[in-house]
């Protein structure tokens, strides 16, 4: 098993959801947390209650479709805490709607969030993993990376890039610089996602959704993300599909 205690850890959409219980579950562990987000106040009270509870974080304001931000807070962190082992690419956007609707602007948000944002703190982080040649990067897809679902058409769109960015860059980098990749692909999450849904019919949709079913919590995908940190070096988990016990879809 591998020893985790000590590891420096950089996530993004830290300020909430799936990114807050894996700052709080990692920190708990043993792992220093660099917690990347653009609410810089709910970012602040999560290292707050971090050192509260004995672990060790820092705040770092950051737009992940800057590709500048991002190199500055891979910096902030480096220059802190004297290195980067633990990458964990969360922060993503989902407002459903028709294809119809022609929501251009949300559809350019979402490929600028899930995709180019994992590429630019993919490219800041990747320098200092490969400089002390080991790593581990995780990517945040979801079932609509392996699915597509009516109103989720240009997230489906995005987070099927993630995963296959994933797989490809463990190809490259795993054989080549001992970085491991791990793509999380969760189904259905109680998070802050269903509030960037601005059309009113899907968001009607999936909150009766949440009255079907028990959804996973961050918790659940934290958990998940420590089995994949754990493992023995020999092992690289590169891909977790976790859903709900309820969810057949």
């Amino acid at each position: 098993m591998m020893n985790i205690e000590g590891k420096v850890a950089l996530i993004t959409g830290a300020s909430s959801g799936i990114g807050a219980a894996t700052a709080r579950k990692l920190a708990a562990a043993g792992i220093i947390v660099g917690l990347a987000a653009r609410r810089k106040d709910r970012l602040d009270a999560l290292v707050a209650e971090i050192a509260a509870d004995g672990g060790r974080a820092i705040s770092l304001e950051t737009d992940v479709t800057n590709p500048t931000s991002c190199k500055t807070s891979v910096e902030q962190v480096i220059a802190q805490y004297g290195c980067i082992d633990i990458l964990i690419n969360n922060a993503g956007l989902m407002p459903l709607s028709d294809i119809d609707s022609l929501k251009v602007d949300e559809w350019q948000r979402m490929v600028d969030v899930n995709v180019s944002g994992v590429l630019n703190a993919t490219a800041s982080v990747l320098p200092q993993m490969i400089a002390q040649k080991s790593g581990h990067i995780f990517n945040m897809s979801s079932i609509a990376g392996r699915k597509v679902f009516t109103g989720l058409t240009v997230y489906c769109a995005t987070k099927a890039a993630v995963a296959a960015f994933s797989d490809g860059l463990r190809m490259e980098v795993g054989p080549k610089h001992n970085i491991r990749v791990t793509c999380i692909q969760p189904g259905a999450v109680k998070s802050e996602l269903y509030e960037h849904i601005s059309d009113a019919n899907y968001r009607k949709q999936m909150d009766d959704l949440a009255t079907s079913m028990t959804f996973l919590e961050g918790d659940d995908i934290a958990d998940t993300i420590l089995f994949a940190l754990k493992a023995p070096e020999r092992m690289n988990v590169a891909e977790m599909f976790v859903l709900p016990t309820e969810q057949g879809w």
